[in-house]
């Protein structure tokens, strides 16, 4: 077994010294979404202050991210430069430790938390904090997951449809996607042919929210990044005849009645 502090090496003086907060996440907090969009509200939360205090001016403070079960991704160890004496915000004034900085997004331990307490004492704890993995890049868990199970929102599509293996996926793809309002329950059925094809047509709900579709022109497009979600109903081959496609875009939207204004946005 190799330990947390196998890695660290940290003296008994500085454990003595230290703090781990384990951040888990919660519906206005995600904290992992956070670390891959590098979205300075990580480290906001991470170095969030309540009524009693989160950490001490001149200590360590580690900060670990919940991925699965009793799995954590290290993301930052840095120390507290300064209280703030802020309750209920970000706290504190903090500086790398930037000898560890290798280890951010890449060192993932196992630890089971058995307190509802998530920042704990390192003397406490550390013990117990078992390297389960030290990965070969920066972690990152938005593979491409096959055209059936793509589901994702405004704002995961952003993040993903550059990244190497969706754009590959998609690319040389034709196809049937359909874009769901979770707030009201109206649809929107759409085809890629065109150029880059799927790639393509999704690039564009990136860039401009409404795709320049008439209907969906007329939403706000912060409503649209709040609750707009995507995914795809049928893919072709890139040599598919557009007529085809074209078919089968009006098959699905007359079985998803999304040329009734009650339940879609298709003209």
């Amino acid at each position: 077994m190799i330990l947390l502090n196998d890695i660290l090496d940290f003296t008994e003086a500085e454990i003595k010294n230290t703090k781990i907060r384990f951040n888990k996440g919660n519906e206005q907090y995600n904290p992992i979404e956070l670390f891959k969009q590098n979205n300075a509200r990580l480290y906001e939360g991470h170095f969030w202050n309540y009524t009693n205090k989160s950490y001490k001016e001149g200590q360590i403070a580690i900060g670990f991210i919940n991925l699965e079960d009793d799995k954590w991704l290290l993301f930052d160890i840095s120390k507290i430069e300064k209280d703030l004496n802020v309750k209920h915000g970000p706290g504190y004034e903090y500086s790398c430790l930037r000898q560890y900085e290798k280890y951010f997004g890449r060192l993932i331990i196992k630890y089971k938390n058995k307190s509802q307490n998530l920042i704990r004492l390192a003397e406490t704890v550390i013990e117990d904090c078992e390297v389960f993995e030290i990965i070969s890049d920066t972690y990152e868990d938005d593979l491409f997951p096959g055209y059936d199970n793509i589901n994702i929102s405004w704002e995961k599509l952003g993040f993903v449809i550059d990244k190497k293996d969706w754009k590959a996926a998609l690319i040389n793809q034709k196809g049937v996607y359909l874009i769901t309002d979770t707030l009201s329950g109206k649809k929107y059925v759409g085809s890629a042919y065109g150029d880059d094809m799927l790639y393509g047509r999704l690039k564009n709900y990136v860039e401009t929210c409404h795709g320049g579709n008439r209907d969906l022109k007329k939403l706000n497009s912060d409503y649209i990044k709040k609750y707009f979600r995507y995914s795809i109903l049928e893919i072709y081959k890139s040599t598919t005849d557009d007529k085809l496609i074209i078919n089968r875009e009006h098959y699905w939207m007359n079985v998803l009645l999304t040329r009734d204004k009650r339940f879609g946005y298709n003209n």
